[in-house]
């Protein structure tokens, strides 16, 4: 679906940002800040996500070779293997919802931080 406005033009806008250089980006990327960002970011998402990868593997595993242990029945119709799987959803959208406040909590901030500076800089 294409629009029929035409892209903004450079200089028209009430608010001109300037650019910044290659060198700030580098001068930015070996800074201590941008180091501590980086931290803060892996430090909360790689173990996050090798728990949650071994977490789907047990789970893929044990249907695999658990078979009996997996089919056993907890209410009515309702077995292991299916609260297990409904489990794998949830812990996906608690993921996500922990991920998003930890990121406007303490990724955002310093982000911002960073890009104010360059900004400002430039």
């Amino acid at each position: 679906m294409a629009t029929e406005a035409p892209p903004p033009s450079g200089g028209d806008s009430a608010v001109d940002t300037a650019v910044p250089t290659t060198e700030a980006y580098r001068e930015v990327q070996a800074s201590a800040e941008f180091g501590e960002l980086r931290r803060s970011y892996r430090s909360f998402a790689f173990p996050l996500t090798v728990a949650f990868i071994v977490w789907y593997l047990l789970y893929v595993l044990l249907s695999i070779y658990a078979g009996g242990f997996m089919g056993t029945k907890l209410v009515g119709n309702i077995n292991v293997a299916l609260v297990l799987g409904i489990a794998q959803f949830v812990t996906t959208f608690l993921i996500a919802w922990y991920y998003s406040r930890h990121a406007a909590a303490v990724l955002d901030p310093k982000g911002e931080a960073i890009k104010s500076r360059m900004e400002a800089d430039a």
